[in-house]
């Protein structure tokens, strides 16, 4: 890597000039409002992709920008409106934050419950499906809903309107499960949350993100049914939970 310093502010205007990324950030917005058109009429898979796509594209101008301005601030703020449009179409009952306190729950009265969540899982869902079945409820089983109103009243619903775990504050379902069963104090859990945050809603970068984000895609498109993907999934999430638990005890170690 080679480091220039310039030296004078003339010389220092002239290498933002010859960095400038003004143009690029026009070309992607660009092409952001030709592909806003056609979304409605894109199925699941393809919008998946297309966002995937139209990401990369975008980090590799930022990742060669290096005298951010004003153009990536409102590059930045349109990605995050057109992201969030796609999002919307991928889960359109994706639930609302909601405001209150997270109750203290003892686990031991959840246990061989029905769970019940909307079906075709995204991020937040498969997580915390997982994290039920993992550290909350071994022998839950769970029910994968056409629409939230389908809910049995008997069964425990997780991440939509109205369910009894949901978004509270600027806490994904994830994040709210955890507190609501004390396991907060799990640094591997904490880095997961923070991963499932960061797809579901957004957040501070998370280097596994992306990698976890494209297995699950893939596997939506390959997989016939929920039950099937949250099996595949729970065996990806097993592992980034042990290589999270070792980083942690190094961490500790230090």
């Amino acid at each position: 890597m080679m480091a220039v310093q310039s030296r004078s502010a003339a010389e220092a205007d002239a290498y933002r000039q010859l960095f400038d990324r003004s143009d690029d950030y026009a070309e992607l917005r660009r092409s952001w409002k030709q592909a806003n058109r056609s979304l409605a009429r894109l199925a699941g898979p393809d919008l998946a992709r297309l966002q995937r796509r139209l990401q990369r594209e975008f980090d590799a101008i930022r990742a060669i920008d290096f005298f951010a301005g004003e153009a990536r601030v409102e590059a930045e703020a349109a990605w995050a409106d057109f992201s969030k449009r796609i999002d919307g179409l991928l889960s359109p009952d994706e639930p609302h934050e909601t405001q209150g306190q997270i109750p203290q729950l003892d686990a031991s009265r959840y246990q061989g419950r029905t769970w019940a969540t909307r079906r075709r899982l995204w991020v937040d869902r498969v997580a915390s499906a997982w994290l039920i079945r993992r550290f909350i409820d071994r022998e839950a089983r769970f029910r994968w809903l056409a629409k939230p109103s389908d809910c049995p009243k008997s069964a425990l619903g997780f991440d939509f309107d109205g369910a009894m775990f949901t978004h509270v504050g600027d806490r994904v379902t994830f994040e709210v499960l955890m507190a609501s069963f004390g396991l907060q104090d799990d640094a591997a859990l904490m880095r997961l949350a923070a991963m499932v945050h960061l797809l579901d809603v957004g957040g501070e970068p998370v280097p596994e993100a992306h990698g976890f984000e494209a297995m699950l895609a893939g596997a939506r498109e390959r997989l016939p049914d929920d039950d099937a993907l949250l099996a595949e999934t729970s065996t990806v999430l097993d592992s980034l939970y042990v290589h999270f638990s070792r980083d942690a005890a190094r961490a500790r170690a230090a």
